[in-house]
């Protein structure tokens, strides 16, 4: 077990190199140039003529909506966003060549473009652009057949092994494998039982094994889970929101309902997820005003807001802040950062960052200055602490990763709530130990790893002496380990390493980053 939890660790570190939006298209479009390829061979439905007239289609329509709703509204144009538009529509809608149904393959770009802007909330899409984009051709058609509809040609067993390969990818990155599972062995299952009703009740013989692999294969599940469902921004915060999101999809999707002339799958199920989600992230995106920023250590500085409205989030969790910026590198215009102050310090709102890298993101945010505004997409995340305070705990914290736990610690003071902690704090040297007089007035052993010996230390913290921070060192330091609840904060690497000790303890709950 220990070998795998070092393993996903290693490629989680890899694949965080990329922003997520840039490994959606790169993703999609490999998956494109295979669908490309079968076509010719007359493996999938749609020739090489309609695959490249209707992606040329979708991608002028698509460019020039957000080309101008960039210029209208005065933002920089994210070329990631309006690449992952066209290319889940090529696959979900019906490629073509007739005039009247690339019409109707214009209509839904323009929806589904313009939709980026229309239909969000703070910053937040509250639809998937192109659910939203197919949903409307589909309505159209009803009384305007020659426009087309959706398709979901890629739900074809050609095109099944490359969109599992493909979407494990994207589902790494995101950390959403778990939350697509589920909506698979719903939308499967559902599926499976609507199938084998229909059958009966036309008198036919089933063979149980062959529908069961049809359905997975050859239905648009894989697809709508790895490059739709998955999509950051329109989830809830919670895994356990997600879960459900997930599961309400998986039935809608398996068991489609007719609602009027229009049936309620596929991308009309996912739009019902959205709204349900939409609806428990209602309070999580904002707007934020910059105040100052504090440098806490050589390396590491504090960054101070003041949110324009009260917004919920619980110690641990994480904020992803948009500093747009012309020319952004792979990384994007999109940041999470763990929020450093607690729910009690509202409205204001800290984060940390550690300087070094170069990347335009970073550059983009040392120049934004003081009454600047910034959006916060969302806030994310499990990194929270056992809902029985009586659990012992275990904090793990290397370099920028102790960002949450102050979080936590800030929010046990002001609450006045007590819990048994004990604090592993990694740092390069002692003067990279940040945020030291927060974990002073948090009063609980801290035990710090530093090559360098800290000049001085509070009574109730230890220095390791030279103890190598590996599942050996751990256990040496921290003898009852397998009695607390372990959260580790810190590069995926470290984890790696840690992974023989901390299984050991009674439930493990990680946040691994690769730097920002």
């Amino acid at each position: 077990m220990s070998s795998l939890t070092a393993a996903w660790s290693r490629t989680l570190a890899v694949l965080g190199r990329v922003s997520m939006y840039r490994l959606v298209v790169l993703a999609l479009a490999v998956l494109a140039a295979i669908a490309l390829v079968l076509s010719f061979a007359g493996a999938v439905g749609p020739s090489p003529w309609e695959l490249l007239v209707t992606l040329l289609v979708l991608a002028l329509v698509c460019a020039a909506t957000d080309a101008i709703a960039h210029r209208a509204l005065g933002k920089d144009w994210r070329w990631e966003s309006s690449l992952v538009t066209v290319l889940i529509l090529l696959f979900v809608l019906r490629p073509t060549v007739e005039p009247a149904a690339l019409v109707g393959i214009a209509v839904a770009g323009l929806v589904a473009s313009a939709s980026k802007y229309l239909l969000v909330w703070q910053g937040r899409h509250i639809f998937n652009p192109a659910a939203v984009g197919a949903t409307v051709l589909t309505v159209l058609s009803v009384w305007l057949p020659d426009l087309g509809s959706s398709a979901w040609w890629v739900g074809s067993p050609f095109l099944a092994g490359p969109v599992i390969l493909l979407g494990l990818v994207v589902l790494v990155r995101t950390e959403k494998v778990r939350i697509i599972a589920l909506f698979l062995v719903v939308a499967v299952a559902v599926a499976f039982v609507r199938t084998t009703l229909q059958y009966q009740q036309a008198g036919l013989a089933l063979d149980a094994g062959t529908v069961f692999w049809n359905i997975l294969w050859s239905s648009p599940f894989l697809f709508l889970g790895a490059f739709m469902l998955s999509e950051p921004l329109t989830l809830p915060p919670r895994r356990w929101q997600q879960f459900a999101v997930a599961a309400v999809v998986g039935v809608l999707a398996g068991w489609p309902i007719d609602v009027g002339d229009v049936s309620l799958g596929q991308e009309r199920a996912l739009l019902v997820g959205n709204l349900i989600a939409f609806v428990f992230a209602l309070r999580t995106a904002v707007r934020l005003t910059f105040q100052e920023r504090v440098a806490l250590t050589p390396t590491v500085r504090e960054l101070s807001f003041r949110a324009e409205r009260r917004f919920r989030f619980v110690a641990g969790q994480y904020l992803e802040l948009e500093v747009p910026h012309p020319r952004p590198d792979a990384r994007g215009t999109r940041r999470e950062f763990s929020i450093v102050s607690a729910p009690e310090e509202l409205p204001e709102v800290r984060i940390a960052l550690r300087e070094g890298s170069q990347s335009s993101y970073k550059k983009a945010l040392a120049l934004v200055e003081p009454g600047q505004q910034l959006a916060v997409t969302g806030v994310w995340g499990d990194f929270v602490l056992p809902a029985r305070a009586s659990a012992p705990v275990l904090m793990v914290a290397a370099g920028i990763g102790v960002t949450p736990f102050v979080s936590q610690l800030r929010h046990l003071r002001l609450s006045g709530e007590q819990r048994d902690v004990v604090f592993v704090y990694v740092a390069a040297d002692a003067e990279e130990l940040a945020f030291r007089d927060e974990l002073e007035h948090a009063r609980i052993p801290v035990i710090v790893f530093t090559r360098t010996e800290p000049d001085t230390l509070p009574g109730h913290w230890t220095w390791a002496q030279g103890v190598r921070l590996d599942a050996a060192g751990l256990l040496q330091m921290v003898p009852d380990l397998a009695s607390r609840h372990a959260y580790v904060s810190g590069p995926p690497r470290l984890i790696a390493d840690l992974a023989p000790a901390l299984e050991k303890a009674r439930t493990l709950t990680t946040d691994a980053f690769s730097g920002y």
